[in-house]
């Protein structure tokens, strides 16, 4: 047998010649950025240290409450009515849906109250109307957090507001948001609506805004959410997506409201222009075939142990090479599923990923004629 290595060219990709973008500078205390499909995180600061997250403590409000809707707990028509805590929320000068005290609110109007006017009572509502209690709501909140990785996040209330005991970091956040992204896209659209209008019961009805100022800028952004703190300034979790890439960001400590939004799509857009995310494999998909000896075929189609997305600056797309090294040809019986090489993935010269590369079908052997005839030719031609 021989060891092989095969150079893949269809990932050696020739592009056009790239600028050289400057470094990201951008106004604000504590900021991630990461490229959704490889995970990569492009910029950082101060990323792990404590913030108070404010309204976008409701993303694991909404995320809490789409498990339950997934599992067949309450559903988007259930009425839920408005206890006295949660009418008072809207007479507290906070951000609000305006519920009307003994009022039969849907889950669904609460979630949109929710997640596109941020309304605190609203959150509240939910909570008692699916938990029984803000606190034992709060629990399942706690819960998920470990559930998905948030290693620096305590919540102790449902909307964000003003609490020592309710914090994160702009890294939780982010994880987070994409789990939102990630697990719930058929109530993901919630978050791109640019406004809701309640129809109370004994007034007019009130319309009001998508508080995330980046959805009015036309620029891909689809989501996620905005947040106001005297302690901690302004802070948004935001994601756009262009083509086939999506950036996710969450900033937290900007100066102003118009700065937030200024800063953020200046953030989302330098993601967009400096870095380019490649799809190398897709898990499953077959993209090559190798050599089999003594088999009924003569070579077996393979496919990739997993997906992988590779995100690096535009600059060194040219330096990207993939090559597929096995030992073969590859002797037979062959199962679907067995590991028969090994795709390595380097970037300058450098190993950055190794993928397991498997079968993708099974190859009996021959007949014992043909592996006589074709041991015969190995012999004499040195001919597989």
């Amino acid at each position: 047998m021989k060891f092989f290595k095969i150079f893949i060219a269809a990932v050696v990709i020739s592009f056009l010649s790239q600028k050289s973008y400057s470094e990201l500078i951008v106004d604000v205390d504590h900021l991630i950025i990461q490229d959704h499909h490889s995970g990569k995180i492009l910029f950082e600061k101060d990323a792990d240290e404590k913030i108070y997250p404010a309204s976008m403590t409701k993303i694991m409000t909404a995320i809490v409450t789409f498990d339950l809707l997934k599992k067949g707990e309450t559903s988007l028509d259930e009425m839920i009515t408005i206890s006295e805590k949660a009418w008072r929320m809207s007479q507290s000068g906070y951000s609000s849906m305006f519920i009307m005290l003994n009022d039969q609110v849907s889950v669904e109007d609460l979630l949109k109250g929710i997640i596109i006017i941020s309304g605190n009572d609203a959150c509240v509502a939910l909570a008692e109307g699916l938990s029984g209690t803000e606190k034992d709501f709060v629990i399942l909140m706690n819960e998920k957090a470990e559930e998905i990785g948030l290693e620096d996040t305590n919540f102790n209330n449902a909307s964000g507001i003003n609490d020592v005991n309710n914090y994160s970091t702009v890294r939780d956040i982010l994880k987070m948001s994409r789990y939102m992204i990630e697990n719930y896209s058929e109530y993901y659209s919630y978050f791109k609506e640019t406004s809701f209008t309640w129809d109370r019961t004994g007034g007019d009805p009130i319309t009001q805004g998508n508080r995330n100022p980046l959805l009015y800028k036309n620029i891909g952004v689809d989501g996620i959410k905005t947040g106001f703190l005297t302690v901690e300034q302004y802070s948004l979790a935001s994601s756009i997506k262009a083509n086939e890439r999506r950036i996710t960001a969450v900033g937290s400590g900007f100066k102003t409201k118009n700065s937030r939004s200024r800063e953020s799509a200046k953030i989302l857009n330098w993601g967009l222009k400096k870095f380019d995310t490649i799809q190398i494999l897709k898990k499953d998909e077959i993209f090559s075939n190798l050599n089999v000896w003594l088999g009924k075929k003569n070579k077996v189609e393979v496919t990739s142990s997993e997906s992988f997305y590779l995100t690096i600056p535009k600059r060194k797309k040219k330096t990207i090479k993939a090559i597929l090294e096995y030992e073969g040809p590859i002797e037979t019986p062959i199962k679907k599923g067995d590991n028969l090489a090994v795709l390595n993935v380097y970037v300058s010269g450098e190993l950055i990923k190794q993928i397991n590369i498997l079968a993708a079908e099974d190859v009996q052997k021959s007949n014992i004629f043909s592996r006589l005839l074709t041991s015969l030719n190995y012999l004499v031609w040195g001919d597989v």
